[in-house]
Order: C-alpha cells, then structure tokens, then sequence
C-alpha cells in the first residue's frame, strides 16, 4: 500500500510539471498579442485577441488530452489550433510565427524520431522563409522564431523522455516489489511443505502406530488417540492445499504476466501468444521455466530483446544481453531439481551471437 501511494504521488507530481510546462509555454499567444496592434485597429484587433485566447484554450486542451491518453481528440485538438492560427495570421502578420512553437512541438511529441525531427527543422525553417515571401511581412524576428520552435520542440522532448522514464522505473519498481512479496510466498510454501508439512506427517504415523499397539487400553484412550491421528491427518490436508495455492502458476499467466514485466523494464518482448500446443502435464513446469527465466533477464541481463519459443516438448529463454555465468542464488539450482524429477534436461550459458539462454526439454 505505501508503494501504491508513493507510486500515485509520483505520478502526480509529473502532472504538475506537465501543466507548469504547459503554462508557461503559454508565453508564445501573449507575444505575438503584444505586436498585433501595429497592424489592427478597432473590431479586428478584437478578434485578433479573442483567437488567440481560443489558441490558449486549445492548448490546454491539448495538454490535458494527452495527460488522459485521448489521443484521437489530441488530433482533433490539435487541427483546430492548427486552424486558428492560420486566421490570426492576417491580423498578427509575422507575429503569428512564434505560434508554431506551440503546434510544431505538439505534433512532433506524438511521432517517431524521424518524423518528429523532420517537423521541428520544416516549422523552424517557415519561420525564416514565409516573411521572406509574404509582401508586408518583417523578417526581423524571423530567427529568434525559428529558435523559439526548436528550443520548445527541444524542451517538450526532454521532459517527454523524462516523464516516460519515470513511468518505466515506477513499474519497474511495483513489479520488483510484487516479485518480492511472490518470493516470500514461495518461502513460506516451502517451509510450510518442508517443516511443519513433515511434523504433521511424522504425528499422523506415530498416532496410528500408537493406536495399533495399544491392544487392551481403555477404549476412551483408543478413542483419543484415533481422534488425535485424524486431526493430524486433516491439518496435513490443510498445509498441503495452502502449499497448492501458493505455488500456483499457469503458463499462460507467466507469459502474461512476462509480457508486462519487459515492457515495464524497457526490453522488447518476443513471447509466444498462445500455449495451447504444451501438454497439460507441461505447463506448469513450463510456467516455472519461464518466470525464473524472465525475471533473470530483468534483473541481471542488461537485454534489450527477450524472446521465448515454446514447443510441445521443450521451452527456451533467450535473451542478448551481457550474458556470463549465472551467480550463486540466481534460482537456477532449485529449477534444476524441479526439471529432473519431471525428467527433463535444463541447459543454461552464453547464447550465440551474444546474450543468455535458458533451455528446458522434456522427453516425450
């Protein structure tokens, strides 16, 4: 629950930077109000200032769109901004060139590199060319606009990158936590299973041996000792059904829950979709292969691509990351163990061209 907290706090905290970011980018729709009135007089300069508080509004929109993920409004949002500036451009004359810090970075912060770059040097290059083409324009403050966009595309980008990296590392750490608190259930199943499942077995044998040999007791004692192996024997049914939900696990779970794992560490997941080709009898082993491998990768390998293949008779963890020897505790050990009692072969080494490989096979 602290982690909850901590989580949304931080996520609230990239909100307000965000909008403080937003506001002050607001700046650009008061300078170019602040020269418009060299060119428009009366009811024009009215409308002029009242466009440009529509933009200001717009662009807030925007913002908050893009907070909530609403990316088909952003566009709408987006094209209309687009739209009024090109109606206060006959009012505002060149002064309507710093408004393209405010469309350009909104439209590049949703493409890929390329096509981000490519927008940024196309709004800062307008800004130099169209007062040079446009009669009765100044080409004055053509550069210092031109700047303007990059500089803004620039700073938009940035904190883009750094918003995004927080989202990683804030699910990078609740999968981390949540790894941990499963551990700690694994520890507890197996200790639950070793210690106290063993005690109750050796109580549950001592009982009814006691039980046979007392030929001749009184039948109240008879009675007690019968009571006491049959209480036993129903607690060693209750630890070993607690042992059972704890280790619970599903192939297609630990695929899913996979998939989520490496997105959240930033590594390019090549998992199977489907597992309908394993055997039952499989899966869990399977399931368990494929949770030590995946969360070997996240902590350890460095990879920038997981992949996972799946057959019916074997599954392989491979990763191109730094690859090396596996330390001690790594948890390969006690996979190891569980693959041989299900008569399996567990290989784990440097993969081919670079990189780490967990392989698992079954004999049919």
């Amino acid at each position: 629950m602290a982690g909850e907290g901590e989580s949304a706090e931080l996520r609230g905290l990239d909100e307000r930077r965000r909008l403080l970011l937003s506001l002050g980018m607001l700046c650009y729709p008061f300078l170019a109000a602040a020269g418009v009135d060299q060119y428009t007089r009366g009811a024009g300069l009215v409308v002029c200032y009242l466009l440009l508080v529509a933009i200001s509004a717009c662009y807030l929109a925007i913002v908050v769109a893009s907070m909530r993920s609403a990316w088909r409004v952003y566009w709408w949002l987006l094209a209309v901004l687009t739209v009024l500036a090109v109606l206060v451009a006959p009012l505002a004359r060149e002064n309507v060139l710093i408004l393209a810090a405010l469309v350009v970075p909104s439209a590049a912060a949703r493409a890929d590199d390329r096509t981000a770059s490519a927008l940024v040097v196309l709004g800062a290059a307008a800004c130099v060319v169209v007062p040079m083409v446009v009669p009765g324009w100044s080409t004055d403050a053509s550069w210092y606009y031109a700047v303007a966009v990059v500089f803004t595309a620039l700073l938009v980008h940035a904190f883009s990158r750094t918003a995004t990296a927080n989202q990683q590392l804030r699910e990078a750490r609740a999968e981390v936590a949540r790894l941990a608190t499963e551990a700690e259930r694994n520890r507890i199943a197996r200790d639950l299973h070793d210690l106290l499942g063993h005690s109750l077995t050796a109580i549950t044998m001592k009982s009814s041996l006691a039980r046979k040999l007392a030929v001749g007791a009184p039948p109240a004692a008879l009675a007690e000792m019968e009571s006491v192996e049959q209480l036993s024997r129903h607690a060693l049914a209750d630890v070993r059904a607690a042992v059972s939900g704890y280790r619970d696990v599903t192939l297609a779970g630990e695929l899913a829950r996979g998939r989520e794992l490496l997105r959240a560490a930033g590594v390019v997941a090549d998992l199977p979709t489907a597992c309908d080709g394993v055997p039952e009898e499989r899966q869990e082993l399977f399931a368990w292969v494929v949770r030590e491998g995946l969360t070997n990768v996240v902590r350890h390998a460095r990879a920038s691509r997981c992949t996972v293949e799946l057959t019916a008779s074997s599954v392989e963890v491979r990763d191109d990351g730094v690859g090396g020897p596996a330390g001690a505790g790594s948890g390969l050990d006690g996979l190891r163990a569980r693959v041989t009692a299900a008569g399996g072969a567990l290989t784990a080494g440097p993969a081919q061209p670079r990189g780490w490989s967990l392989r698992v096979e079954v004999s049919a």
